[in-house]
């Protein structure tokens, strides 16, 4: 490999105008690739498989406008008083202005669903009013009956009697001798007015059954009806009083519906609502859009991230003396982050992309980029003050130090690629797009770099250097003789830094995950603002709503429906932590309720997730056979969960990988074990440090934490991949020249002494550029930015400058020659990695070359007993 990268950089010092515009049209292919098919970033976070994406799915499928896209705003009186008419219909106005955009759906009038949820009241209360009335005239209708029964009884006694008298006439008459027809004829009006009485008594029998009957039907309706209005008022007991209108009128909360759901509708789209919105006029009215609805993709350069920028400029000068030589780092990062990052972003029309995924390849990419070309650069102005010859400067300081930055850079894509092992999609490909912005930023460092230093000549090195070189002075001066740390020094430093990072880690033992909302926006902008209106007008739980797909039986009448529905409803209210339940119907096939969960609290609070636990271990209550959840809070729960899951078993493989390469490295068992150590402890101490500034809220003020909450939920596992590679970089280029002179012969604990002397001041700079990279997304718009940039930021200062240079030389002088150990039957089976090009040994044959007596003990070959290293 060393041969390999002399032989690239040679050939690209030759022909730089051929490398620099090769670089050049890659990057226009990359942007042009980017513009022709680049898709939509998506600001939300979505695992499949997990119980809330399932539940969302078939809400898609069995609710179609219940799974669209929604989002919203809130408006209140800047002084707080009761929305006014006019303010009103302002605000009706503007909705139907927001319902015109292409994308949108529908829009909902807070006022017209109050007037709506009013009109159910009254209806209930006129059902109530009407039923008062028909159950006093229930009551009194049985008294009616038997009444009237009675006066039939009498009537049909009279009748019979009657008829017993006028048959006793006739027998009478009969027995007198009179004719049969006589007799007749002399009663016939008699009997025809007694049948006529006989009808007349029939007919109010009928009469009286057919009230009866009526009675019977109106009773029942009256139980029925009896019973609608206590489940509606039951199913009203458990909506608490639900509202979209505050209770003393001062704010109201309007919905906007988009066609799509939420990770297909458009940045154009919600940027064309949130304009209607924030470009609309109310008098005496705040318009706040919720984050929801805005969902903005977050900026990849902002202020703070040029300041981290200038930082990395400045520590560039200092090291490298010369501004036009401190801008080739940056040039060459920000070509590479270019080519990466636009290439990796043209790919988002395929697969789904998270907008932090770009955001964390140009935060790598800029930093592993500055640092690879700062490695090369050192190397090679190092080998010019020699004397050496500029090609072959440029060539030896690509096989020797480029090398090295290949190693590296391999161990950081291979640790971020890793991230594809926890079967985590959005991980995955954020771990494979920073891998493939890491990849280009190396193969830019290999060529681009030895391109533009040979354009640059001697004027690599300042005035000063050149004037120096020219004169050839005599460097036979007086060398500072290197003498190892006391033991007395080593322990207390060894037992100090432990110490330092176990204590700064102690608050990790306490971390939450979660994922920001809007209160983790900043307090100026309209995303905190409408989420602290909504919590201060309608509760905190407002704005973490659950959604509850309850499945029923598909054959249920209207009653035993509606008996259902209240039974599950008061069965969630019933829970301390819900504050409102609204049911919201049921699917077009009868077999699926659904229901709105307004939890008391806001999704990251600890109750609402202890909430989200409660209601999935319910025994479904009613004619209910199932119960599944949806929504921002238990999609927080459920990405969360399923990280923490994944983590031990990436931090494992991580740190497995670790000892493999050190081990194949520095062919030690002592040193893998002590360089992973500090790697636990450095990622330990950075993570208790975000914990203790983005949970607990310490020194929020400094770093813009007004609103502490559980952490990122996908940072841990970010920061373990990330940090190992770039933990992995800093042992590399401190312990190799403790390695080589310890091969050299030179004593274990001397040795210790010089590889640090040799290559503190290059880390030192490279770490201070990482610090400063990452340090300004400390200070993003975005809330999914910052904590990242901050957790990489303290995690490489921890393990640069507490591990690699105070506590790692400090163990391996307490174990002296220890440090070094390998059994032999290991030895002789692991390959020789020649990580510091000790082979090109052979190809520094010139007479410039023969001249850096004094140069670091890495430009030459040492040979053990049995192979280089």
């Amino acid at each position: 490999m060393a041969k390999l990268l002399y032989r690239l950089g040679l050939g690209a010092a030759k022909r730089p105008l051929a490398v620099i515009f090769s670089w050049l049209v890659m990057l226009a292919i990359a942007a042009a690739a980017f513009l022709t098919f680049g898709g939509t970033l998506v600001s939300t976070i979505d695992i499949p498989g997990t119980p809330t994406a399932q539940t969302t799915d078939r809400l898609q499928e069995e609710f179609p406008d219940a799974a669209r896209g929604t989002g919203n705003v809130v408006f209140q009186t800047v002084d707080g008083s009761e929305l006014s008419t006019d303010q009103r219909e302002a605000i009706t106005t503007v909705l139907e202005d927001a319902g015109e955009v292409d994308g949108v759906a529908e829009v909902i009038d807070p006022f017209a669903t109050e007037a709506e949820l009013a009109e159910q009241q009254q209806q209930l209360t006129e059902g109530r009013q009407e039923l008062k009335v028909a159950g006093q005239q229930l009551a009194s209708a049985p008294a009616q009956l038997e009444a009237a029964q009675e006066e039939l009884d009498a009537a049909a006694a009279e009748l019979e009697a009657a008829q017993e008298q006028l048959d006793a006439g006739k027998h009478q008459a009969l027995g007198a001798g009179l004719p049969e027809a006589a007799v007749e004829q002399q009663f016939a009006t008699q009997q025809a007015q007694l049948d006529a009485a006989v009808e007349e008594l029939e007919a109010g029998r009928e009469q009286l059954a057919e009230e009866r009957t009526n009675y019977e039907e109106g009773r029942a309706e009256y139980e029925e009806g009896q019973e609608l209005v206590e489940l509606g008022d039951r199913l009203l007991t458990t909506t608490n009083d639900y509202s979209v209108v505050s209770a003393d009128g001062s704010a109201a909360i309007g919905t906007v519906q988009f066609v799509d759901q939420d990770m297909d509708v458009s940045t154009e789209i919600r940027e064309a609502v949130v304009t209607t919105f924030t470009d609309a006029q109310i008098d005496g009215v705040d318009i706040l859009p919720s984050q929801e609805l805005s969902m903005a993709v977050p900026q990849v350069l902002g202020w703070a991230e040029v300041v981290g920028l200038v930082i990395a400029g400045i520590v560039l000068v200092v090291m490298l003396g010369t501004f036009i030589t401190a801008g080739l780092p940056l040039l060459n990062a920000l070509v590479g982050v270019g080519v990466g990052a636009l290439a990796a972003m043209a790919f988002s029309s395929v697969v789904e992309m998270s907008s932090v995924t770009p955001v964390l390849g140009v935060m790598l990419g800029l930093a592993v980029g500055i640092d690879y070309a700062l490695f090369i650069v050192h190397r090679h102005r190092t080998q010019l003050k020699t004397g050496m010859e500029i090609r072959h400067s440029i060539a030896m300081a690509n096989g020797t130090s480029g090398n090295a930055v290949v190693f590296a850079g391999s161990t950081v894509v291979i640790a971020l690629l890793a991230l594809n092992l926890t079967g985590i999609p959005f991980l995955g490909l954020m771990g494979t797009v920073g891998g493939f912005v890491v990849v280009i930023a190396v193969l830019v460092a290999i060529t681009l770099t030895p391109a533009m230093l040979s354009l640059l000549g001697h004027r690599a090195l300042s005035k000063r250097e050149r004037r120096q070189l020219n004169e050839r002075a005599d460097r036979t001066g007086v060398t500072k003789t290197l003498q190892p740390m006391s033991t007395a020094r080593a322990v207390f430093t060894a037992i100090g830094t432990i110490a330092v990072l176990a204590l700064i880690a102690i608050p990790v033992f306490s971390m939450r995950l979660g994922i920001p909302d809007g209160s983790a926006e900043a307090p100026d902008t309209s995303e905190y603002q409408a989420y602290a209106a909504q919590a201060e007008h309608f509760g905190a739980g407002r704005n973490a709503p659950i959604i509850a797909v309850a499945d029923i039986p598909a054959d249920l009448d209207q009653t035993d429906l509606l008996t259902t529905t209240v039974e599950q409803a008061e069965q969630i209210a019933a829970l301390d932590e819900v504050e409102h339940v609204v049911p919201v119907g049921e699917n077009e096939a009868g077999d699926i309720l659904m229901y709105q969960i307004i939890p008391v609290h806001d999704a990251n609070h600890e109750a609402t997730v202890n909430l989200v636990y409660q209601l999935r271990d319910l025994d479904p209550a009613g004619e209910v056979t199932n119960l599944a959840l949806a929504g921002h809070a238990t999609g927080v729960i459920d990405i969360s969960d399923a990280l923490a899951e994944v983590l031990p078993l990436y931090l494992g493989v991580v740190v497995g990988l670790s000892l493999l390469i050190m081990v194949l490295v520095f062919r030690s068992l002592v040193v893998p074990l002590i360089a992973s150590g500090g790697f636990v402890l450095s990622v330990g101490a950075a993570m208790g440090a975000v914990v203790a500034i983005y949970q607990w809220g310490w020194l929020g003020d400094i770093f813009m934490v007004h609103n502490p909450a559980p952490v990122l939920s996908f940072l841990p596992t970010i920061m373990i991949g990330v940090l190992f590679g770039l933990a992995m970089d800093y042992q590399l280029f401190i312990s190799s020249g403790m390695r080589e002179a310890y091969a050299h012969g030179t004593e274990a604990r001397l040795a210790v002494q010089k590889g640090f002397v040799q290559g503190r001041a290059v880390v030192a700079a490279a770490a201070i550029i990482m610090v400063s990279v990452f340090g300004g997304f400390v200070y993003a718009d975005d809330s999914y930015i910052r904590p990242i940039g901050f957790g990489l930021a303290i995690g490489v200062l921890f393990d640069a400058f507490l591990v690699r240079m105070l506590m790692v030389p400090a163990l391996m002088h307490l174990l002296g020659p220890a440090a070094w150990y390998l059994p032999k039957w290991l030895d002789r089976i692991l390959p020789d990695v020649d990580v510091e090009g000790a082979k090109l040994a052979e190809l520094n044959t010139t007479d410039d070359a023969g001249r850096h007596a004094d140069e670091t003990a890495t430009d030459t070959p040492v040979t053990t007993s049995r192979r280089k290293v």
